[in-house]
């Protein structure tokens, strides 16, 4: 088990950012002891994990990020679907797929000519 300090500083996440954390994704629980002070199990720092992934290099929302958690059979997935959830932009690509082709050969085209 780890303190919430030890957790911050080996993730290089801000001890208030992991607090936060907590409350908006409600299956990241760890152990609070006397005085409150927080213990990580090793389940939580897998989780924390992945809400570090989705949220600051994946672009999820923290709704979206909490929605891939809950949808990706519970919290102790490490790698969510890709369906799970949208990215930040509430977006689906798929259905942008068309549009983006043809801009890719009209460009192609316009490269060749």
């Amino acid at each position: 088990m780890r303190t919430i300090g030890e957790v911050a500083a080996g993730l290089g996440i801000k001890q208030h950012i992991l607090r936060y954390w907590e409350q908006q994704f409600p299956m990241l629980r760890p152990l609070k002891r006397s005085g409150g002070r927080r213990y990580y199990r090793p389940e939580d720092v897998v989780l924390v994990e992945t809400i570090d992934r989705l949220v600051n290099r994946e672009g999820f929302t923290l709704k979206g990020a909490r929605q891939a958690l809950e949808t990706s059979g519970g919290a102790r997935t490490s790698a969510p679907s890709a369906t799970a959830a949208q990215p930040a932009q509430g977006h689906n690509l798929a259905q942008y797929l068309p549009q983006l082709k043809a801009i890719r050969e009209r460009l192609a085209s316009a490269l060749a000519a």
